[in-house]
């Protein structure tokens, strides 16, 4: 927001005022309620970005947060492995489930065979 009204409503020389647009902003902050957003920011896996992590760190340290990124990183990609682990399993168990029905209708082909085998002897033994 700070950015938008230092670009678009701001002339030139008014956007260098330090007073109006200091090099560091101060923000006063409910603990408890920090404590909530980033849990729900964890939870979400929105805290893993790789945006202002030294802040982040000093943050979490000042709350006495213990939060592992590595660890939540590991978890992600293990989950992600598994979930292409899974859709392997579930193109395998199609092909299964089309071979399974292959043979069924070889079993099919073969009796079939058998009975046109016996349907010429009989029209053999007809003729005759």
């Amino acid at each position: 927001i700070l950015a938008e009204i230092e670009l678009f409503y701001l002339l030139p020389h008014q956007r260098r005022w330090q007073t109006w647009f200091p090099e560091v902003i101060h923000y006063y902050a409910n603990v408890d309620k920090t404590r909530i957003e980033i849990e729900r920011l964890i939870k979400e896996c929105e805290l893993d970005n790789k945006e202002f992590t030294e802040m982040r760190e000093k943050l979490l340290e000042q709350l006495q947060f213990k939060y592992n990124p590595i660890g939540n990183e590991v978890i992600l990609e293990k989950v992600k492995s598994n979930d292409v682990k899974l859709d392997k399993l579930e193109k395998l168990e199609e092909k299964l489930e089309k071979l399974d029905k292959l043979e069924k209708l070889e079993e099919k082909l073969g009796k079939l065979e058998k009975l046109e085998e016996k349907l010429e002897k009989l029209l053999e033994i007809h003729a005759k």
